[in-house]
C-alpha cells in the first residue's frame, strides 16, 4: 500500500476545507464567484497523491477553472468526476454557519455538503488507501465549474477532450443509487416588445403583457401535446415537462406594458432533440401573437443540456448495480454526464447524497454514507484500472 503523505489531511479536514471556500454559481453576475482557491487546494492534495495535475481556466468564465488529475498509464481507465460550485444561500434560513462544516445527529452540515462538495474528499480517501503504483490503466479525477448555472465548464471539457477514460462515474446525490438515464434541461426566454402609453386608452400603446398572455395559452396547449407525443415509465416524472418560471414587465399600473420577458424550464427526455424543441417554441410563440404587431424576441439562458442514456448493459452500470447492491434507475435532474457521454465515456451517475436536500437550507450529507461509498470507489478503481 502507498504511503499517506506526510501532513495530507484526512476526511474530515478536506471535507471542512471545501465547505469553508464559497464557489457560488449563479446566472445574476452580483452572487456569482469564481472557484479558484478551491481548485489549487484540489490540486495540492492530489499532486501530493502522486497525480499530474492539470488546472485549466474556462475561456467564457475568467475566475473559473476546471481540474483534470491523472495517474496511471494507458488511456482506457477510469474517471471519477464532480463540480466543485455550489447554488446560492439564504444564511438566514440556515441553523448554521452554512460555510463551516457542522456535525449534528449524525448528519455533516454545510452549503454543497451533499451537491456535491463531499465527493472529492471521498475519493482522496478512497485512493489515499489503495496502492496506486498498482494501477494498469489511470485513473483521473475531474473538478468542473458553473455546473449550477451555465455548465461552461463541462463544456470546455468536452471541446477540450483528452481525458483518458473509458468509463465516468459523477458522484451527484443519487442516494447511493445507480443512474443511467436523466432528463436533459433547456432554459429560454421569450420577449416581446411593444409600445407604453397612457393606461386611460388601450390605442394610445401596445400592450406586450397582453401579448404575453397569448403566448402563455398556446405555450400551456403545447405543453399537453408534448406530453401526449413523448412518455417514459422509466421515470418518476414519466414525461416532458415545461415550467413557466418567471415573468416580467411594465414598470406601473397606469402605463401600456411596452415589454414583457417570460422565462421558462423545459425537462426532455431521451431521444428528444434540444433544438428541435427550441424551434417548436419558437413558431408556438410568434404564432400567437402574429397579428398583434408586436416584436418576439428569443434568448437561450444556456446552450442546454442533452438527455443521457447510457446501456443498461454497460459494463460501469453493471459494475455500479453489483456494488451498490440496487438496480440502476434514472433521475429528472440533469448533470454533466451527457458531456462525458460526448467523449465516448460509458457514464453513471452515483454519489452518496440526498437529490431531495439539494439547494435547500441545512442541507446534510447522512455520515453513514461515507464509509460505504468509500468500499464502492475503492472497488471500481481495482476493477476497472487495476486488473
Amino acid at each position: 500500500m502507498s504511503a499517506i503523505p506526510v501532513g495530507m489531511p484526512g476526511f474530515m479536514e478536506c471535507f471542512r476545507e471545501l465547505i469553508a471556500l464559497p464557489t457560488i454559481s449563479s446566472v445574476d453576475p452580483r452572487l456569482d464567484m469564481g472557484n479558484g482557491r478551491l481548485v489549487e487546494r484540489l490540486g495540492e492534495w492530489f499532486e501530493a497523491l502522486g497525480f499530474t495535475v492539470a488546472i485549466s481556466p474556462v475561456e467564457s468564465d475568467p475566475d473559473k477553472f476546471n481540474l483534470v488529475a491523472r495517474r496511471g498509464p494507458g488511456d482506457q481507465g477510469l474517471a471519477l468526476s464532480g463540480h466543485t460550485d455550489t447554488v446560492p444561500v439564504t444564511a438566514s434560513e440556515w441553523k448554521s454557519d452554512p460555510f463551516r462544516l457542522t456535525e449534528r445527529d449524525n448528519r455533516l452540515y454545510g452549503l454543497g455538503a451533499t451537491d456535491m462538495k463531499c465527493f472529492f474528499p471521498l475519493v482522496i480517501e478512497a485512493v489515499r488507501g489503495m496502492d496506486l503504483n498498482r494501477l494498469q490503466q489511470p485513473l483521473s479525477i475531474v473538478a468542473t465549474c458553473a455546473e449550477e448555472s451555465t455548465m461552461s465548464g463541462a463544456r470546455a471539457l468536452a471541446s477540450a477532450g483528452g481525458i483518458p477514460a473509458r468509463y465516468a462515474v459523477i458522484g451527484e446525490p443519487t442516494g447511493m443509487r445507480p443512474v443511467r438515464m436523466h432528463k436533459g434541461v433547456m432554459m429560454e426566454t421569450i420577449r416581446l416588445v411593444g409600445r407604453s402609453g397612457h393606461a386611460s386608452d388601450p390605442g394610445l400603446g401596445l400592450s406586450a403583457l397582453d401579448g404575453m398572455r397569448l403566448v402563455l395559452n398556446r405555450l400551456t396547449r403545447w405543453r399537453e401535446e408534448l406530453k401526449k407525443r413523448w412518455n417514459d415509465i422509466a421515470f418518476h416524472v414519466p414525461a416532458p415537462t415545461l415550467n413557466f418560471g418567471c415573468i416580467h414587465g411594465g414598470d406601473n399600473p397606469n402605463r401600456i406594458c411596452g415589454d414583457c420577458d417570460l422565462s421558462i424550464d423545459l425537462r426532455l427526455l431521451p431521444g428528444m432533440g434540444i433544438e428541435e424543441l427550441r424551434a417548436e417554441i419558437r413558431r408556438e410563440a410568434m404564432e400567437a401573437v402574429d397579428e398583434t404587431g408586436l416584436t418576439v424576441e428569443f434568448h437561450p439562458v444556456f446552450p442546454g443540456l442533452p438527455a443521457l442514456h447510457t446501456d443498461p448493459d454497460s459494463r460501469i452500470v453493471r459494475l455500479g448495480e453489483e456494488l451498490s447492491g440496487r438496480a440502476a434507475g434514472s433521475a429528472d435532474f440533469g448533470t454533466e454526464a451527457p458531456f462525458f457521454d460526448s467523449l465516448g465515456m460509458e457514464t453513471l451517475i452515483l454519489g452518496p447524497g440526498d437529490i431531495a436536500e439539494a439547494h435547500r437550507a441545512n442541507e446534510f450529507l447522512a455520515m453513514d454514507r461515507i464509509d460505504p461509498m468509500i468500499g464502492i470507489l475503492r472497488k471500481m478503481i481495482d476493477r476497472l484500472c487495476m486488473r
